[in-house]
């Protein structure tokens, strides 16, 4: 009987361990079945510039669409953010004052953007009527006006499949001065990192699963602060979507539990950020750029293409209008622009000056791109002579430098080169006989000699700014402010004189460079006086007489020599 219990014990233990073995993989099962896993796709842009059309190296509006619809149909967790610089920046956006940018930001479907700097270049009561048309919020914490009142939105909370995701926007400090000063007038922009802080404890106590910082703040060691700031000093923050230094950031970068991630710039690469959610928790956060090359194969979204078309079409009327008047031809070819001073040259220079208020304007022939004939200026003929969508910059820069910029941009004389300087504010000569690198002299600025060592304000375009044209030294200038497109800076000059009558003025001349005649001093001899010497005995000793020596040396009183006095008598 014990036997048989034995056996009976032995078997009940083995049905329960073979039971266990069969129930530890079901019990797996049924945990992973109830782990809630969810993936979010962050689709970003930052620093467009307006460059909605695709070319052979920028992907463009029409493909961008196409991409974020299949990425949709794949998953459709996908928020599309832009982080900023893109309502401005091309004359196909410029025209409406950035409505065509958020018509097509609207089609595309875009989820939250934050302003950059340059989105405020229309001023900032155009940047809030924009917000009004746009179907997606704009979203700028740190933009409040001096009466405390906020016209923008702070943050959003987007609901996602259940999640809540959190983003609010910070824009550049540096807009105050990036943008035309008058743009921001009577705005405040307060310090990013406090109202990081301020904002992403409203979000925690939102209860949200993730906060994005929509930042145009940017990356620039020259920038206080910088993005990567705000992701060291403001915890609770997952993700910073940033703008405003260009950064190329193939594979993000990441600053203690924050990650950052740009593009580069003008839609060259599309930004991807692909995250994991478990049970309502961020596992895992992949950054990648989807580049021009693998955009190759996209077709264009075709509604995005038919708004572009139609905007190209409404905007010829607009570029119809008159603007002013020339009684001269305004001279722009290629030939001349690049190897001499012109009048349309002068002009664009004069209207920097105006604009900007400073001391010099110095601007690249190679940026002139065509002529205006005499009779009515209309604003497509502006766009046609300066195409391009740089804008104008106010710098501080050493005397030195200014200097060796013009001696750069002289350098090939006379052959045609892009670099060739037009110039207002200031005059200077070159010395055709000189070596190239010392050929610049007689520079005079606002009617005084170049001082080299004086700090000058300059205006310039963005591109020579950074060094464009090899324009290296002007890279040493200190930026100060930012202003309108280089076709809106000449234009709204052009409509406030009304009549052109400008006309080469000499600002540069080529002239071989006068050398002074040396200097002979006759060879003379020096006497020294000793004890007794009266200045007649003097004279009589060199074969002069005491008059002469008295004149020669300018005593006063030549009767009162004394000894280790010295006279000069002069060379036969």
């Amino acid at each position: 009987m014990a036997f048989r219990n034995k056996k009976l014990v032995s078997l009940f233990v083995s049905v329960a361990l073979i039971l266990g073995m069969l129930m530890i993989p079901v019990q797996n099962i049924v945990l992973a079945a109830e782990s809630d896993v969810l993936n979010l796709t962050v689709v970003h842009t930052n620093d467009v510039h307006g460059r909605v059309v695709g070319d052979e190296e920028l992907i463009g509006f029409s493909k961008l669409a196409t991409y974020v619809k299949q990425l949709k149909d794949e998953n459709p967790n996908v928020l599309l953010l832009d982080a900023g610089d893109i309502v401005h920046g091309t004359p196909l956006i410029n025209v409406s004052e950035g409505e065509a940018m958020i018509k097509l930001m609207n089609e595309i479907g875009y989820d939250a953007m934050v302003p950059g700097n340059h989105d405020f270049n229309y001023g900032y009561d155009r940047l809030v009527e924009l917000s009004k048309e746009a179907d997606f919020p704009i979203l700028a914490a740190n933009v409040i006006t001096q009466e405390g009142q906020m016209d923008l939105v702070e943050y959003t909370i987007k609901e996602v499949d259940g999640l809540k995701i959190g983003i609010f926007g910070l824009s550049t400090v540096e807009t105050k001065y990036k943008s035309s000063p008058k743009n921001t007038e009577g705005v405040d922009i307060t310090d990013p990192v406090e109202k990081a802080e301020e904002v992403v404890t409203k979000l925690q106590e939102e209860e949200v699963d993730m906060i994005i910082g929509l930042s145009h703040v940017g990356l620039d060691e020259t920038s206080d602060p910088k993005s990567s700031d705000i992701a060291e000093q403001v915890k609770g923050i997952d993700l910073i979507v940033d703008g405003h230094s260009h950064s190329l950031l193939s594979e993000g970068k990441k600053v203690g539990d924050t990650l950052i991630v740009q593009t580069g710039e003008y839609l060259g690469n599309i930004g991807l950020v692909d995250i994991e959610f478990t049970d309502g928790e961020i596992t895992n956060m992949i950054p990648t750029l989807f580049t021009r090359e693998e955009a190759e194969a996209l077709a264009e979204d075709e509604d995005v293409s038919a708004i572009i078309t139609e905007l190209e079409e409404s905007n010829k009327e607009i570029l119809s209008e008159v603007i002013g008047k020339t009684n001269v031809k305004l001279v722009g070819e290629r030939e001349l622009v690049r190897t001499q001073e012109t009048n349309l040259g002068n002009l664009m220079t004069d209207a920097l000056l105006d604009a900007t208020g400073a001391d010099v304007a110095l601007t690249n022939g190679g940026g002139i791109r065509a002529s205006i004939e005499a009779g009515d200026i209309t604003k497509q003929h502006v766009l046609d002579t300066f195409p391009f969508g740089n804008y104008g910059v106010k710098m501080e820069i050493k005397g030195i430098d200014i200097l060796n910029s013009l001696e750069h941009g002289v350098f090939g004389y006379p052959e045609p080169a892009g670099q060739f300087p037009h110039v207002a504010g200031m005059t200077f000569k070159i010395d055709l006989s000189a070596e190239p690198g010392s050929r610049v002299y007689d520079v005079v600025i606002q009617g005084e000699p170049l001082d080299v060592n004086k700090t000058y304000t300059l205006a310039t375009n963005d591109f020579m700014a950074i060094g464009g044209d090899d324009y290296v030294d002007l890279a040493n200038g200190n930026i100060i402010a930012e202003y309108a497109a280089f076709d809106e800076i000449l234009a709204q000059y052009i409509e406030k004189i009304g009549e052109i009558n400008i006309d080469v003025e000499g600002r540069i001349v080529a002239e071989e460079r006068v050398q002074e005649p040396e200097v002979v001093v006759p060879e003379q001899e020096v006497y020294e006086v000793k004890p007794g010497d009266v200045l007649w005995r003097i004279a009589e000793k060199f074969g002069e007489t005491w008059e002469k020596l008295a004149e020669y040396n300018e005593l006063a009183n030549p009767h009162l020599i004394f000894p280790g006095q010295k006279i000069l008598i002069p060379a036969e």
